[in-house]
């Protein structure tokens, strides 16, 4: 299992393919396990890719002392320095598109294209979870790792979605059940999420940015991508009518097929 030691902790990285860096963030309480396949399959032909384990989660360190998206964004950058990627294509899910809102933020000279999926700027202008949502997530403690991962499976994909895709449904929940994380780095990395506003900054980033969501999101209400894709000076937005915050599982091809595009254009 490949870890380097990254400041305070030691992370959990995989590299996938050849050519040029594509870095994936995943989101809260999500490890490397979470990409679907066919992702790492398609994105791997076409780019080096690296996938890891955020602090707290999967099989890196999980120290107990309080998160920020911008210790996030600091990690992940120790990560490239780590493995001589001096530049790279990052993309971010859910939290993770926070992480890599900060990363082109505040180290721009290490971002070529910017991809933003099923995310937020946070703070007060965008839109909040919605209260239901917010109040499974919050409950999570109550919960054995099993029922935590059924509610996860439950806001990822819409119903219908997962009447009809009952096998598909099956799979993912097995990849949440690889490596679950714990319920007190859970929240802070929760913690660290809820504290992050983007807002203001949004106009200063400068890397072509490509906006990715699902109409159906349940967790982080595609608004949010709007809002992302105003700010953002000439970023694109693309809408899966249908998905919800699962979307890069559920549209899995679409996704793959619009990334590839924007990043090799």
């Amino acid at each position: 299992m490949p870890k380097v030691k990254v400041g305070d902790i030691n992370i959990y990285y995989e590299i996938h393919g050849e050519g040029y860096p594509l870095v994936m963030i995943m989101g809260l309480s999500a490890n490397k396990d979470w990409w679907h396949p066919y992702l790492i399959e398609q994105f791997s032909k076409n780019f080096k890719t690296v996938i890891f384990d955020n602090r707290g989660a999967g099989r890196t360190d999980k120290p107990k002392i309080e998160y920020s998206i911008k210790m996030f964004a600091d990690d992940t950058i120790g990560l490239m320095d780590a493995l001589g990627i001096k530049k790279a294509h990052i993309l971010g899910v859910s939290m993770g598109g926070m992480i890599a809102q900060e990363i082109a933020l505040s180290y721009p000279e290490r971002i070529n294209k910017l991809v933003l999926v099923s995310t937020s700027c946070g703070g007060p202008k965008s839109v909040p979870v919605p209260p239901e949502t917010l109040k499974l997530m919050l409950s999570r403690g109550e919960m054995t790792e099993e029922e935590r991962m059924r509610i996860t499976v439950e806001l990822l994909y819409p119903e219908e979605y997962r009447k009809n895709n009952q096998e598909i449904i099956e799979e993912a929940f097995r990849r949440l059940m690889i490596a679950p994380i714990p319920i007190d780095a859970y929240m802070r990395q929760l913690t660290a999420a809820s504290k992050f506003d983007s807002f203001e900054s949004l106009p200063k980033i400068k890397a072509p940015t490509i906006v990715l969501t699902g109409k159906r999101d349940v967790l982080l209400p595609w608004e949010n991508s709007k809002i992302l894709a105003e700010r953002i000076p000439g970023a694109k937005l693309v809408t899966f009518e249908e998905s919800g915050h699962g979307m890069i599982s559920q549209n899995a091809e679409e996704f793959a097929q619009a990334v590839i595009e924007f990043l090799k254009s």
